[in-house]
């Protein structure tokens, strides 16, 4: 769906969760001399400023980011790639994950982005200037297809849709189901929105059902305003690295706390 964009949404309370988590899995993989891949199927634009007219509309970053970073141990993956990055682009600029990606991983490690809007792909391609880095401006489903099984064959793929597309909930089960397979030892992630509605909870069940030994984490929160309909986020991981479930734990302690 093209019509989405996420600068109205940088650094909200989702992000954090998302960001957090993968931050930490990031870094724990770069624990390791050998190389890895990363894959991210919905890049967007890379980077925010969150001082933008977008993001200033919704406020969603003053209850995400700017309320919780200091809720991390100044240590914690992510904290520190949102302090460097902030330091070195100032502070209203928010990483989202392409770049907190870049942040982390070393020359060494490939990174793949797809992005299929027009607009958030020339703003990618300027924000990740890695050498290490590939763009695609294409679907994500079909450059994950194309890529997996990567190389190396270490590594990491990051599915974050818009969840605009009606059939999403339905179709990323089998999307998953396909991707596992042809990247038979690559961490697999989802993010995906908890709604007043719960429509997230068929395909969590279906993930969770062909996936005995994936891991879930999930935070809630209010709603950013009156009548969002988002009350939480949620991590499905399959192959999830060693320590996963004790840094979900902290990350869960950030929110409880804040």
């Amino acid at each position: 769906m093209l019509s989405y964009q996420h600068s109205f949404h940088a650094g909200n309370l989702a992000d954090v969760h998302k960001h957090s988590l993968l931050a930490w899995m990031l870094c724990y993989l770069t624990r390791k001399d050998k190389p890895l891949c990363y894959i991210e199927t919905h890049a967007g634009r890379g980077t925010y400023n969150l001082d933008d007219p977008d993001a200033r509309k919704t406020g969603e970053a003053a209850q995400g980011v700017v309320k919780l970073h200091a809720r991390f141990h100044a240590d914690h993956p992510y904290a520190q790639t949102v302090s460097r990055f902030q330091h070195s682009h100032g502070g209203n600029a928010y990483p989202g994950s392409p770049a907190v990606a870049a942040a982390i991983l070393r020359p060494q490690d490939n990174m793949h982005f797809a992005e299929l809007h027009p607009g958030e792909f020339a703003r990618l391609q300027q924000a990740i200037p890695a050498q290490n880095a590939r763009f695609y401006k294409q679907d994500g489903f079909s450059t994950a297809y194309a890529l997996c099984p990567p190389t190396p064959r270490r590594g990491l793929l990051l599915v974050d849709p818009s969840y605009e597309v009606k059939n999403d909930y339905t179709a990323i089960p089998k999307h998953f189901e396909k991707l596992t397979k042809a990247w038979n030892v690559g961490i697999l992630c989802l993010w995906y929105p908890i709604l007043k509605d719960s429509r997230h909870l068929a395909m969590r069940a279906q993930l969770q059902k062909q996936h005995p030994d994936s891991f879930t984490h999930e935070v809630l929160f209010p709603p950013a305003k009156d009548g969002h309909g988002m009350v939480g986020s949620g991590m499905f991981v399959v192959r999830p690295p060693f320590g996963t479930q004790d840094a979900a734990a902290e990350i869960s302690a950030v929110f409880t706390t804040a």
